[in-house]
């Protein structure tokens, strides 16, 4: 079971090399449409990359609500436990 910590590392990991956003913007706070220039089409590719790689299930009413790099490391987190 991945800690949070870890989560966050995973999800700076894939802003970096997927989107291109500088490390040093990414924060648990940062707005991902706003602050690191993400649209809703990117991220719904990242979901559905994260659902392949680390099996997440992808649960379109909670991917809704995902705003901020926090609302992602809470998803990741309380799904794999869910699953675990």
């Amino acid at each position: 079971m991945l800690e949070r910590e870890e989560i966050f590392e995973v999800v700076s990991a894939y802003l970096v090399k997927d989107f291109e956003v500088p490390a040093e913007k990414i924060r648990l706070g940062a707005n991902l449409f706003t602050e690191l220039g993400l649209d809703s089409i990117d991220a719904l590719d990242w979901f559905a990359k994260m659902e392949a790689t680390i099996h997440l299930p992808i649960v379109e009413e909670d991917i809704k609500k995902v705003r901020t790099v926090q609302d992602v490391v809470t998803y990741v987190s309380r799904h794999l436990k869910q699953n675990a």
